[in-house]
């Protein structure tokens, strides 16, 4: 790693040829206070220096720094610094810092760098190599590399097998090619849950019921900060992974860093959100990342050079009215490739997403917007007038934060809808207008089948009609043939919060069986040949009244994704018993129209709870039968990763990170980790040797609702690791 000197030597490498701006007393003051916050432990409090980092004032400083283009400068800077903490200074946090030692040293400033980090984004078109020699012209009179604090060794045999070794690992990188995305490599991880049927299975078997006892630590990455949900992808012995702003590609082996970009954030992102997204896209040689404000990336898998951007979310969508409490519109979900193109759902959007959110695809090798599909039903569409007379505008929520799933053989992509937050709309009609009897809401709490060519509506199944509770069904859906009635039949199985799975023809999207895990009181029953669901009168909302409802708003499942064995078609169900008071609290309509949640939800414990809340099961998909059930008092923390050794892997919100038997849940390995694994495990194989892999700490809002259940439980003040596991080796 270079020195921290580095961060701001590269800010003060400004071309004096470059118009002068003057800094405002504003600026400087922001400035000094970012430089205390990042800068003063290596190069002290007057900018003199210390152990750690040389001095930033004085001639020799002046004159070292003239000369220098921004974007050179920018480039390295926002790619490597601070080295303990990057991403986590915002582009105007540099461009004040810049403007703060530049006006110590009576230096000019640019244009650019008074106005802010327009500059540090239009340098952010290329990653750094690591272990790259600098460059000419970041090399003295002398040849040698003007931001080091010492001697480097960057010649002579030692250093020339280092970078050898990594560039022939990022060289044997083939593309990803259409015929890979349908039948995945054994070895690699390239969908997020490994394969397009969303099943979340590895066929590797190295690692078994029988040595799953002697799993070890194979290596660990430390990652930036974010609230984590990632999974990470694996190609050709590559793990690419995405945390706070940085993007990273690691030799999955050893965990060397490759290469590394980092994506600066306007500061009003600078507070954690970032990479809040479950997973990446990989196809060709081409890396795609949705981007905390909104944006789609594509990058050169071999070198980390951004090819293409496209903004996806627009300024005034990632808006929240004014208001500090709003919700924004995310990409938190995750994107999938189908046949070149790059198909990825909008989320949230609490206050600002009139008209509800949506799905876009985008053309992989432009990043041209190709089609966009509304999950909110317009007048005209299907289900277009189920919405109590409520104009467009005053249509809310739709959003998609899980990443599709796609039958090739039917040529269907599958998505989960959300929930609407504003349930007024539902409840009474708009005023002035007449109430409609099917005020379902599409298409919200559905399952959509769209053709990814088009983005034309397939068909739907809307498992929650009128979802005034906010019981999202936006989940994976799994993609698997059952025997039905005798025959063979492809099916799409998805559960929503309530953790009741329905089942429906992935063709026609009709409705075949529900299997309810039991941890719900939202429906009293499901109608054998329909599937509709009938609601429980006791928990309809009247005005400022709490009422019993079982899940909680968390869910008694959400994002922690299931995971099948195909062989027995068998699923793994991460699961948590939780229930709340909810109490409808009716607005103006004015307010209503503004949009925003119009429900409240208040702590309240299972009745009759044993004070065991974690869950994990298993469901035989082909009988409906819950073979096995572990129950434990702390929450399960993330997703199941099933393999064709007859192991399941999840952790839990205490740090544990365990492989159970498939066939018997009993639980063979466990190991503790830094932080809780509020993520998604993978494995893979590289030279003939199987990992597991897991990221670890973020704190979802998923995990802080289980903590609350169990107080003793405490939350290290931890970071962000990646952990690798492999067999000892002979």
């Amino acid at each position: 790693m270079r020195p921290a000197s580095l961060l701001l030597a590269m800010l003060l490498a400004l071309p004096v040829s470059v118009p002068a701006a003057e800094a405002t007393d504003a600026q400087l003051a922001r400035g000094k206070a970012a430089y205390a916050r990042v800068c003063i432990a290596c190069h002290g409090a007057s900018l003199e220096g210390g152990q750690f980092g040389p001095a930033l004032e004085g001639t020799a400083f002046q004159a070292l720094w003239r000369g220098r283009t921004p974007l050179e400068f920018a480039e390295r800077v926002r790619t490597t610094m601070p080295p303990r903490g990057l991403g986590s200074v915002s582009g105007q946090a540099y461009a004040d810092i810049e403007a703060y030692i530049r006006h110590a040293n009576n230096l000019p400033l640019s244009g650019e760098g008074a106005r802010g980090p327009a500059v540090a984004e239009a340098a952010m078109e290329a990653a750094v190599p690591v272990g790259a020699a600098a460059p000419a012209n970041q090399r003295g009179e002398g040849g040698e590399p003007l931001f080091a604090a010492g001697p480097r060794g960057d010649t002579g045999p030692l250093y020339a097998a280092a970078l050898e070794a990594r560039d022939s690992r990022l060289a044997a990188l083939t593309p990803v090619t259409d015929a890979m995305l349908r039948d995945p490599p054994a070895k690699d991880w390239l969908i997020w849950r490994r394969s397009y049927d969303a099943h979340g299975h590895s066929p590797l078997r190295q690692i078994n019921r029988e040595n799953v006892g002697t799993l070890r630590t194979a290596w660990s990455w430390s990652l930036p900060l974010s609230m984590n949900e990632i999974t990470p992808l694996v190609h050709d012995g590559v793990m690419f992974i995405y945390s706070g702003a940085v993007v990273q590609a690691l030799d999955a082996t050893t965990g060397d860093l490759l290469w590394q970009y980092l994506r600066v954030l306007a500061p009003e992102f600078d507070d954690g959100r970032a990479a809040r997204v479950k997973t990446l896209a990989i196809y060709g040689d081409r890396l795609f990342v949705p981007t905390t404000d909104g944006h789609m990336l594509a990058l050169d898998v071999r070198t980390g050079k951004i090819l293409w951007e496209q903004e996806v979310i627009t300024d005034e969508q990632r808006a929240t009215n004014g208001k500090a409490e709003g919700v924004a519109l995310h990409l938190n979900g995750g994107p999938i490739v189908v046949k070149g193109k790059l198909i990825i759902g909008v989320s949230l959007g609490i206050e600002n997403s009139r008209g509800g959110c949506y799905i876009v695809a985008l053309d992989t090798t432009t990043g041209r917007e190709l089609w966009r599909f509304h999950t909110i039903a317009r007048p005209g569409q299907p289900g277009g007038d189920s919405w109590n007379g409520a104009p467009v505008g005053e249509r809310f929520g739709g959003g998609v934060w899980t990443a599709g799933s796609y039958d090739a053989g039917l040529d269907l992509v599958y998505f989960g809808i959300g929930n609407t937050y504003t349930t007024a709309t539902l409840l009474e009609p708009r005023p002035g207008a007449k109430r409609v009897t099917n005020n379902d809401g599409l298409y919200t709490d559905a399952t959509i089948a769209l053709r990814p060519d088009t983005g034309e509506l397939a068909w739907y199944y809307q498992h929650h009609r009128r979802d005034i509770w906010d019981l999202d069904w936006v989940f994976e859906q799994t993609v698997v043939t059952l025997p039905v009635d005798g025959r063979p039949r492809r099916l799409v199985v998805t559960a929503g919060k309530p953790a009741v799975f329905d089942a429906v023809d992935a063709a026609t999207g009709k409705w075949v069986f529900s299997k309810d895990m039991g941890l719900q009181n939202v429906f009293t029953a499901i109608d054998p040949k329909t599937g509709d669901k009938k609601i429980n009168p006791d928990v309809e909302p009247e005005a400022g009244k709490a009422k019993l409802l079982c899940p909680a708003a968390v869910g008694a499942r959400n994002w922690p994704a299931t995971a099948l064995e195909p062989s027995t078609n068998v699923l793994y169900v991460p699961m948590m018993e939780t229930c709340t008071d909810y109490t409808y609290a009716p607005r103006s309509a004015a307010e209503t129209a503004a949009g925003g949640g119009d429900f409240r939800f208040g702590p309240r414990l299972p009745p009759g709870t044993d004070g065991q809340f974690g869950r994990f099961a298993a469901l035989d998909l082909d009988t409906r039968e819950i073979l096995w059930t572990h129950r434990q008092r702390i929450p399960i923390a993330g997703a199941a990763l099933a393999t064709a050794g007859g192991l399941v892997f999840n952790g839990d919100l205490d740090r544990n990170f365990f492989a159970y038997d498939q066939a018997t849940g009993e639980q063979l390995w466990k190991t503790r980790l830094n932080a809780a694994p509020e993520s998604f495990p993978i494995s893979y194989e590289v030279d003939g040797r199987q990992y597991i892999a897991v990221t670890a700490g973020g704190g979802s809002a998923f995990g802080g609702a289980g903590r609350g259940l169990v107080p003793e439980l405490a939350n290290p003040a931890a970071g962000i690791t990646l952990y690798v596991f492999e067999l000892p080796r002979p």
